[in-house]
This record gives C-alpha cells, structure tokens and sequence, in this order.
C-alpha cells in the first residue's frame, strides 16, 4: 500500500500512547497511578445524561442540520454573548462532532501552503500536527517560565509576516495551565489587526480557572469579526466521550465550516446535542463543585512537587496540568518520563511531547483524588532519589 504523502507530515497526542502503555503494564498485574490522560476524572452530571436519554426515547435519533439544531445553535450563542460579551448570532455558531474539527476546519478553510501559522509551544501537539497537515507553515512562540508561562510581548510581534494567516492561542493552556493576561491579549490582537490574520481562540478550559474571570480576545476591539472562539462539553461537563464542541465565528466562516461538516461528519448525533442544551441551562453546581477539587488537587500537587529534589513547579491558574521543570534531576523529559512509569508506577507526560521548547518540563493531569496524587508524588520522589 502506498499512503499519500501528506499522512507523513501528521502528528498525534502522546497521551495516548502512553495511556495505552499503562494499560499494559496493568494487564501483567503493575498497580499504575494515571497523571498522563487530560479529562475529568468525574461522571457526566445525573440531568445532563437523563436529557440525552430523554432526546432518545423522543426520537432524536436522526440527521440533524450539519451546523446543528436550530436550539443548541441558538444557546451556545447566549452563553459566548454573555460570557464573551460580544454580540453573537446562532448563524454564527457551528456544532462538531468534539472540539477538534474546528481546529481541522479552520486550518483547511483559511490556509494554503506556504501560508504561515502563530501558535504556542510547549501547546495541544495537535495544532503542530494540523499545521503541517494542510501544508502551512508552523510558527511557534515560545511560553517562557519566567514570564509564568505566557507570551513574551516583545518578542510576539517579530514573528509576524506578510505571510501570517492564523494565530491560535490557548487560555488556559494545556500544557501548563497558564491564563494569557489583558495586556497579552491586546499584543496579540494589534498584531492580528495590523497582519489581516484571523484568530483561533481555543477556550476549552475556560470554566476551569482558579483566579479572575476568563478574558477571550473576541471581546477586544475590533476582533470579534477576526475570532474564532472554540468551545465545548467535554472539560467543563465531563463530557469527554460524548463528542461534542463547537466553533463561533464570523458567518461567511461558519458557511464554510458547515460545508466542511457535510463533507466530514454529516452533523453531530441528535440526542447529544439535547444533553448540550441540559448542560448549558441546567444547574451549574456540578461545575463549581469539579473546579473546587480541582482547587484543592492542585495545592496538593504543586506543593508536593516543590519538595522534590531537582523538581519546581509554578501553580497552573487554569486547566488541570502541572507542569514542572525537572531540569535539576540532569535527565531529559523523556528519560524521566520512562523512568517513572516504568519504576515508578506513575504515568506522566514529557514535555517535549508539546513541542521542543517542553524539554525540560513534565506533565502531570490532577485529574486525579487527591490521595491518589499524593502516593504519586511519593513515589516519584522515592524515584527520583534513585537517579
């Protein structure tokens, strides 16, 4: 079988091969504490499941509109308007089958090759992977610990060109759980504005912030018409293996992305989109009570982590990833990595599979119990005396 050139040039989450690897390792009896897959550890709120099986037993169990049904669609733009506060149309809004396809789409309808892309490293692999997918070209800027993990606001500006079609941001970050601030966001937007570019604002974690209230560059002047807000179920909801996200962008984009779910997906499943509408105007206790222990999770993370010997973390302000630089153990990201699920018992990510500028760095997911998190961090610690 000859494949086509273009599937050499994608990427995947090493997540998942590492899930896959522990798995293993239980398999032959190995007790394995998971710090390596980023989704809630918690159920699906009770009333968010009873709307998905209530929409079922109605019936909804056909093709709906590829952008959506009319009522989702009309929801999600209440809550972006109020959340964003932007003003924002139901023709704007498109539903996907997870949150990655508004990824996918929006690299395959705004870029061609040779076109250039802004994105953040150490970031989600899958925007690299994208990137070089479509045939554009990856521009990375680097998230500096010294500067909490954010941009460095001198130096974004130099990586723009004539060429600079799209930039994605993150915020809260995975991997490192940092919060762009205001002054970051109107760098970035200045930048967008003076290039013609447009911009993917991948808000996944929003809901999940320690401090503050979420700031999205759609609401800066003059970006909510060059702003595509990603979203969705899966991290707020603990929704993960319901597949559901969704994109709010200008409407000339969103008849696109529409065109393009009908060439991918057909549309996303009926009934989950009922369990949407559930979530979204249902109570939001569930929410609050998930980001509380995810509070306490990372406390207990960050301050076990900070007694470790050749470790120092700085706390995430959002999201639910550690991630501390391990430069002083002398090993490399990936080494240590190895070293800790094979040793250890404790499945983590290198930071390098974030980009090149994670080496150094590791990935813990406190998506976890908090005595879980603590036996962890004993074990790395006994690990790490051995090195």
């Amino acid at each position: 079988m000859q494949l086509a050139a273009r599937m050499d040039r994608l990427g995947t989450e090493t997540a998942f091969e590492v899930l896959v690897r522990a798995r293993e390792l239980e398999a032959q009896g190995r007790e394995i504490i998971h710090l390596e897959i980023g989704e809630p550890d918690f159920d699906t709120p009770p009333h968010i499941v009873q709307a998905a099986i209530e929409a079922l037993r109605r019936g909804y169990t056909h093709y709906t509109s590829p952008a959506g049904i009319p009522e989702l669609r009309a929801v999600v733009a209440e809550e972006v308007a109020r959340t964003r506060r932007i003003a924002v149309d139901p023709q704007q809004v498109v539903i996907t089958p997870g949150a990655k396809p508004i990824m996918f789409f929006s690299l395959l309808a705004l870029c061609q090759e040779g076109d250039e892309v802004i994105y953040s490293n150490p970031g989600f692999p899958i925007y690299e992977s994208m990137i070089h997918f479509v045939g554009a070209v990856p521009v990375p800027f680097r998230l500096w610990e010294e500067h909490e993990f954010r941009i460095d606001r001198e130096e974004f500006p130099s990586l723009v060109t004539p060429r600079t079609r799209l930039i994605i941001l993150n915020s809260p970050e995975n991997p490192t759980g940092s919060v762009l601030c205001q002054e970051d966001l109107e760098v970035i937007a200045q930048c967008a504005i003076e290039a013609h570019a447009m911009v993917l604002s991948d808000e996944i974690y929003s809901r999940i912030l320690y401090d503050g209230e979420h700031c999205s560059i759609a609401s800066l002047p003059g970006m909510a018409e060059r702003t595509i807000i990603l979203d969705g179920f899966s991290k707020t909801y603990a929704m993960t293996g319901w597949r559901m996200g969704y994109g709010v962008m200008p409407h000339e984009l969103a008849e696109q992305m529409a065109k393009l779910m009908v060439n991918s997906n057909s549309c996303t499943a009926a009934f989950t989109q009922w369990a949407g509408i559930e979530a979204l105007t249902g109570p939001q206790d569930a929410v609050e009570e998930m980001v509380a222990a995810f509070r306490k999770r990372r406390d207990a993370i960050v301050e076990g982590l900070n007694t470790i010997p050749g470790f120092r973390c700085r706390p995430p302000q959002g999201a639910f990833y550690a991630f501390p630089n391990i430069e002083g153990t002398g090993l490399r990201s990936k080494e240590v990595q190895d070293v800790l699920l094979a040793e250890a018992g404790v499945a983590t990510l290198a930071g390098t599979s974030f980009g090149a500028y994670g080496e150094g760095f590791l990935r813990l997911s406190y998506a976890n119990s908090v005595p879980n998190i603590r036996q962890a961090l004993e074990r790395i610690k006994e690990a790490v005396s051995k090195l």
